[in-house]
């Protein structure tokens, strides 16, 4: 499918059974996916510029979905990012709109509502 125009969709996500579902459900629609334990990896290893959208966990060891999103924020970075959390409440969505999340989703999450969430994150990148 040649209209995700070779950008890559990153999961930060330290559950590897959903990383590894997450990776399947996009790539089987035909998105080019990576896929990284915790935030720190995904600082240490990414050329940004080939990212099109980030799925981020909220909750992980280390350094937070949210601290993610708001360190690429701060310097300069305007992937759009979209913030998965098994512990949702209102504080934690108002954080990460302010922070600058395209889209909040609560786990579970229904795979249509994953994929209309990237490839609207996707066409306003």
């Amino acid at each position: 499918m040649g209209n995700h125009d070779g950008r890559v969709i990153c999961i930060v996500d330290d559950d590897a059974s959903l990383r590894r579902s997450l990776s399947n459900l996009l790539m089987s629609v035909g998105f080019r996916v990576e896929t990284f334990a915790s935030a720190e990896a995904f600082l240490e290893s990414v050329r940004r510029d080939s990212i099109g959208c980030l799925v981020l966990d909220v909750r992980m060891d280390g350094m937070s979905g949210l601290d993610l999103l708001r360190h690429l924020v701060a310097t300069g970075s305007h992937i759009p990012a979209i913030i998965l959390t098994a512990h949702a409440d209102d504080e934690t969505r108002r954080l990460s709109l302010e922070a600058g999340a395209a889209a909040f989703l609560e786990k579970p999450f229904r795979s249509a509502a994953l994929l209309d969430a990237v490839r609207a994150a996707l066409s306003s990148a």
